[in-house]
């Protein structure tokens, strides 16, 4: 399990407890409230690797499409 402290320390941005971290290539999100909940996004959206659920999937998906200006290069 992720030390959440690190994880949000090192985010980009952070929206509704869901930490987004761009590292390379791709996009890492995981739910601050739930650790078990993450995501990979290609930097062009794609979802790569997920431990989501659809739904929670299309939350954290449209946050980053809304946020994805803040992404530093």
């Amino acid at each position: 399990m992720p030390d959440i402290k690190t994880v949000a320390d090192k985010a980009d941005f952070i929206v509704n407890g869901y930490a987004f971290t761009r590292e390379g290539d791709c996009i890492h999100v995981l739910n601050l409230n739930r650790p078990d909940k993450a995501v990979v996004f290609s930097l062009d959206g794609e979802v790569l690797e997920t431990t989501m659920d659809n739904i929670e999937l299309s939350i954290a998906s449209r946050y980053l499409h809304q946020n994805l200006k803040y992404m530093e290069d």
